[in-house]
């Protein structure tokens, strides 16, 4: 697979790993929006949100289960952005599921 978010989670490409569980895998953003700027990529290649199945929809608790425990190793208010993009026209790259873990910034200075 071409998939560069694949390559990461089979460790063929280099990342600085935040978490692991199981199923998903938490690495720093190479590019970050803030200075706590995470990606939280399903271990299960799926181009976007619209593409997972039934069968799929525990990808979602998963997401939200590794979101709260990061959370709670922010310092202060604990306050965070999840942020997904689905489909090129607005803007997702990559096309594998990831969410962006945004904190330690207010909203309005991004």
């Amino acid at each position: 697979m071409n998939c560069i978010f694949c390559k990461i989670i089979a460790r063929e490409i280099p990342s600085e790993i935040i978490l692991e569980t199981d199923t998903i895998l938490v690495i720093k953003d190479i590019r970050p929006k803030a200075p706590i700027h995470y990606l939280i990529l399903p271990k299960k290649h799926t181009p976007d949100i619209q593409s997972l199945s039934k069968d799929d929809l525990s990808i979602a608790t998963d997401i939200f289960s590794v979101a709260q425990q990061l959370s709670h190793q922010l310092p202060g208010s604990q306050a965070f952005r999840l942020v997904s993009n689905n489909g090129a026209e607005i803007g997702q790259i990559v096309f594998h599921i990831h969410i962006h873990f945004i904190a330690g910034q207010r909203m309005s200075d991004l």
